[in-house]
């Protein structure tokens, strides 16, 4: 684990509001989904040892779900009730309505130290930043300045970046620009998804949390400010970007496809049908073709090998370029089951020679 180098020293004898008092730190929790959740549950566990008293949690309102789409509390809102916390889920804290004035006097009525952030999903305007005596502090799946932003583990994967990791960043009214206390790494393996990855984040984060928490003034006197000229932004997902280019190169659509596992999955179409790609293997790059973009080579036993657009990196000779290939080992049909490269060789949904194409309108 890192912490960031001291930006002055001119503070560093102040008494530390989480280990040099005898009143507890008064904490307001504001996230909404798992990756929060786990966030919210360690700070609960460890209340009595970092002084602190979660005096409230606020998450965003209950939401349908599921195939009955029955109204959802947040996993946020489940763990505060599960342990007697109260719970507020404002629709909005802009001062401009009547239940964005009634938020923050909710707020101030709980005369917080300080508000941990994590995936909440509301906006809060500089004058809720600035209510808790410490302001309050955000957990970001990144490095910042590296993927500000809504989706950064999805950003992260996509872009084939080796290393994501933890900020603690201290809010202000931008957009993740605030300054950094505290970051801590982790690897991106070959195998990692956007969900996998997501679980290891929501467990770095909480450690993240809990560690700045038993010496928040310290981190806030050493917190140094992001270099925006490094900065770049994670955009919010949508579902057309699971579509899949098979012009594109296979180390491209590999990144795709667990970039963006489960949601909103990657996909392509076979005879106009919709067929979801589930998992696949890393990409070799030995393993190259001649055929068209996207025509399924061969139906074997650990993988369906299909091929795809030039890779430069794999292919030097400009002269005679070879396609990359792609080695998809998990897939399902519309209307069925997730099916493995072996149950579909014994089957004839998918055939050598089938040809994978993108939408036609």
């Amino acid at each position: 684990m890192t912490t960031l180098a001291s930006k002055s020293d001119s503070s560093s004898n102040l008494d530390n509001p989480t280990s040099g008092s005898t009143e507890s730190l008064r904490v307001v929790f504001a996230g909404t989904p798992e990756f929060a959740a786990l966030s919210l549950e360690a700070l609960i566990k460890q209340q009595q040892a970092l002084n602190i008293d979660i005096v409230a949690v606020y998450s965003q309102p209950d939401r349908k779900a599921g195939r009955g789409q029955k109204l959802t509390a947040s996993a946020v809102k489940q763990v505060a009730l599960e342990h007697g916390i109260a719970v507020e889920q404002p629709l909005t804290f802009k001062k401009s309505s009547s239940e964005g004035v009634t938020a923050r006097e909710t707020l101030r009525g709980y005369q917080p130290d300080v508000m941990i952030v994590a995936a909440y999903g509301l906006i809060l305007p500089i004058g809720v930043l600035n209510t808790p005596t410490y302001g309050c502090l955000n957990i970001h799946a990144s490095l910042l300045p590296r993927w500000r932003g809504a989706a950064p583990i999805h950003r992260a994967l996509l872009a084939g970046d080796s290393e994501t990791g933890i900020t603690i960043m201290q809010m202000d009214k931008g957009l993740d620009t605030g300054d950094m206390l505290y970051k801590v790494s982790a690897p991106i393996k070959a195998d990692d998804t956007a969900a996998s990855l997501h679980d290891k984040m929501a467990e770095l984060g909480a450690t993240a949390i809990v560690t700045v928490l038993k010496d928040l003034l310290n981190y806030q006197v050493q917190a140094i400010a992001q270099d925006d000229s490094q900065a770049n932004y994670a955009e919010k997902l949508v579902k057309t970007e699971g579509e899949i280019d098979w012009s594109q190169s296979a180390t491209l659509i590999e990144r795709q496809i667990r970039g963006l596992t489960p949601w909103p999955g990657a996909y392509t179409f076979l005879a106009g049908q919709r067929v979801k790609i589930l998992a696949s293997l890393p990409v070799n790059n030995t393993q190259t073709t001649d055929k068209p973009a996207g025509t399924v080579i061969s139906v074997g036993r650990k993988a369906v090998l299909v091929a795809c657009g030039h890779d430069s990196s794999i292919d030097n000779n400009v002269d005679t370029p070879h396609a990359s290939t792609l080695s998809i080992t998990q897939l399902q049909f519309a209307g069925g089951k997730p099916m493995t490269a072996e149950q579909l060789c014994h089957g004839n949904q998918l055939n050598d020679g089938d040809q994978f194409s993108k939408e036609t309108n």
